[in-house]
């Protein structure tokens, strides 16, 4: 649908002409002549799946259809019992770009496991000559031009490190960008140039969560750009952190990384009130507000350093400086009007 606005401006990644000899994404197929008028860098993406048997099968669809397909698609079974490596190894034959790892199984269920299962999937791509990596969960889906519409940004702006669409969950609209951050890219896909995720070192194994923010924040630390296009958007099929709790414990552990990747009070206290103005109504802000209280009160370590502590808090207070300074220009709506 927007085929014609996808080629090329003739600038890499590094912002240097691009060679004649670089690679081109396989196409669809070798019918397909679409593709050939793509200039757009290799990618490749990882999937940590655990027991994605319910959604995986979504988002194998939407990636089978992109118009521009990835070199190489590793999906990692961090101990999946419930069927998710039988419907991936059906595709596995059809389609040999794509490929499953599978992981021993584990008790526990933690994000540091999750990034032991991206970090497999990333030694087996290593050697590739790619430009772009992804991840990308196992429970979206999303349309046919959704990758080629975010390499293409990263073709536009060699200053982009990270980049990255809202998201939307079941019935629910996607955030609204008055209030969150249009810098943060969240983790259900999050697409690295390769330079800025080698630099930052990939993601960091905590335990805890905040595994996607960290690295969001590492970038911009670093000097790159991070950005989420709301031009598109992907479809989020399981709640995020319902996996294994319900949806008020998922709220009250958001708290808890709130905490943990050193948001400011003040900013907490904004995100609480905006919290309660959605699905559970109130109760969902309180536990976010009980989350963060309980960890402060505890005074439990925080998993990233003092420097990048420093990084969230300024420019969380800048862009709450900026949100009323907009809000008090004629034609702006004031909070309460806005929320």
């Amino acid at each position: 649908m927007v085929m014609s606005q996808m080629v090329s401006s003739g600038l890499q990644l590094t912002g240097q002409a691009i060679p004649a000899n670089l690679k081109q994404c396989p196409p669809i197929d070798s019918t397909d002549q679409r593709t050939d008028m793509l200039k757009l860098p290799t990618y490749v993406l990882i999937t940590p799946a655990r027991n994605e048997a319910q959604f995986i099968e979504l988002t194998i669809k939407s990636v089978v259809s992109q118009t521009v397909r990835p070199l190489k698609w590793v999906i990692v079974s961090d101990g999946s019992t419930d069927g998710t490596d039988e419907i991936v190894s059906r595709y596995t034959v059809e389609h040999p770009w794509m490929e499953l790892l599978r992981m021993p199984n584990r008790r526990e269920r933690h994000f540091a496991g999750k990034v032991h299962a991206f970090n497999a999937g990333y030694a087996s791509v290593k050697e590739l000559d790619y430009d772009v990596i992804a991840s990308l969960d196992g429970d979206i889906s999303f349309d046919e031009d959704y990758f080629s519409f975010l390499l293409q940004k990263l073709v536009d702006d060699p200053a982009l490190g990270l980049v990255g669409t809202p998201f939307r969950e079941g019935s629910n609209a996607p955030y609204d960008y008055r209030f969150v951050n249009i810098e943060h890219v969240s983790g259900a896909c999050q697409v690295f140039r390769r330079e800025c995720f080698e630099e930052i070192g990939g993601y960091v194994p905590v335990k805890g969560g905040c595994v996607d923010h960290i690295a969001v924040l590492s970038a911009r630390m670093s000097g790159w750009k991070t950005r989420t296009f709301t031009d598109r958007i992907c479809l989020h099929h399981r709640g995020m952190g319902t996996a294994q709790h319900g949806i008020t414990r998922a709220r009250f552990r958001n708290g808890a990384k709130d905490y943990a990747i050193g948001n400011h009070p003040i900013w907490e206290l904004f995100r609480t009130a905006y919290q309660m103005t959605k699905k559970p109504f109130v109760i969902g802000g309180l536990m976010v507000a009980c989350g963060y209280m309980w960890s402060l009160i505890r005074q439990v370590e925080r998993p990233v350093s003092p420097e990048l502590v420093a990084f969230q808090r300024r420019e969380q207070i800048l862009r709450l400086r900026s949100f009323f300074t907009l809000n008090r220009a004629p034609g702006h709506h004031n909070i309460a009007a806005s929320s």
